[in-house]
């Protein structure tokens, strides 16, 4: 019995992960995501705290796993402060797995994760880590005006966040664990390359993140000197 649910499992998971987008459609699904988030002034992420995250990570799409209980798997970039230059170029992640706080169904919804601190991003460049476990996290606040002034958000490494229906809200990740995605790096800039490399040494972005980096430096106030630049 359970070696033909495991067997089930992995078909499943296959099928799932064949009707997948590729990485250029993923990061302009990406892209949309940042944008409406930003245009939501009384239900999107709060500017304050946009402003004071040192990286994002947006997962447009993420699905639950119907044949694992309380599992779900989703792919998307990582994407964080360069000073000057706004946001850097974008890093694949992947997420799997956790006991969500929002029940998904039968449907996907889009997820941003907003890393407020070094803490946060070296967590993005390690080989695997668990939201709640090894990076403490919270469900963010919804509001444009909401800010960053209770223990548990000042505390927090990152701020999670869905978006179900049009609606954003805020999520617990607890359990699930994120990963770099290498092979959907190595299909984005066309060879073998770190999450390390692309985050924190700042790997030239491909042609392909144009316009999710344009989305972030545009919503984003530390970013606005960079929204027009090619």
């Amino acid at each position: 019995m359970y070696k033909k649910l495991a067997i089930f499992a992995c078909v499943a998971t296959g099928v799932v992960m064949g009707q997948e987008m590729n990485a250029d459609h993923r990061l302009r699904n990406s892209a949309d995501v940042v944008k409406e988030m930003m245009g939501m002034p009384d239900k999107g992420v709060p500017q304050d705290l946009l402003n004071k995250a040192q990286c994002i990570v947006v997962i447009p799409g993420l699905k639950k796993a119907a044949f694992l209980v309380g599992g779900a798997y989703g792919r998307g970039f990582a994407s964080c402060r360069k000073a000057e230059r706004g946001w850097g170029s974008p890093a694949a992640m992947r997420i799997e797995g956790g006991s969500f706080g929002l029940q998904l169904g039968g449907q996907s919804t889009d997820v941003i994760l907003l890393v407020m601190n070094q803490r946060g991003m070296d967590r993005l460049v390690s080989d695997k880590f668990t939201i709640g476990g090894d990076a403490s996290a919270a469900a963010g606040p919804v509001g444009r005006e909401a800010k960053a002034d209770t223990d548990i958000l000042m505390k927090a490494e990152i701020l999670s966040y869905s978006r179900a229906q049009g609606l954003f809200a805020g999520i617990s990740l607890e359990g699930a664990t994120m990963r770099p995605d290498a092979s959907e790096n190595e299909k984005l800039y066309g060879h073998s390359i770190s999450n390390r490399e692309i985050l924190v040494d700042g790997a030239k972005a491909p042609a392909g993140a144009r316009a999710f980096m344009h989305e972030l430096n545009r919503s984003s106030m530390h970013g606005g000197q960079a929204a027009d630049r090619p």
